[in-house]
């Protein structure tokens, strides 16, 4: 699975570099399809943050105003893009007891698929910061 990971990070900074280059719909599209794939199957790392007896996982809020509490999920490819996070928000935050949890992107999706706030999941964010929406995630393979 670590390799799936591994690859994941790969194509999604190769999608940002064609992106920036201005390469055609087609090809940026194929890419993000099979990007999708490997979000599906990928063995992904999530971060938890303990803040007053209670842990929650980290969530990247996106509203513009307190009414709107949309999200993505940062989730990580290795450990050493976890730990790059972690030190970001140590950062931003001042406190924080971070944890790293593991799940398939497809059981992250499954899990937040009622939550009308949440909009998909942010790979490697926030360095890399490439974004999934959770309705195109999908593995063809199983349709």
């Amino acid at each position: 699975m670590e390799n799936t990971a591994e690859n994941l990070k790969e194509l999604t900074e190769q999608y940002i570099e064609l992106e920036d280059n201005q390469s055609s719909e087609e090809e940026l599209h194929e890419l993000a399809h099979e990007i999708d794939h490997l979000v599906f199957r990928s063995e992904l790392i999530m971060l938890l943050n303990k803040v007053d007896e209670e842990t929650e996982i980290v969530a990247l809020l996106i509203g513009e105003d307190e009414d709107d509490e949309s999200f993505f999920l940062p989730v990580y490819t290795s450990e050493e893009e976890a730990k790059k996070a972690i030190e970001f928000f140590m950062n931003e935050e001042g406190s924080g007891e971070f944890e790293m949890d593991k799940a398939t992107g497809q059981d992250i999706i499954a899990a937040y698929e009622e939550d009308d706030d949440f909009l998909g999941l942010a790979i490697n964010a926030p360095e890399n910061g490439f974004v999934v929406f959770a309705e195109t995630i999908h593995d063809c393979c199983d349709e």
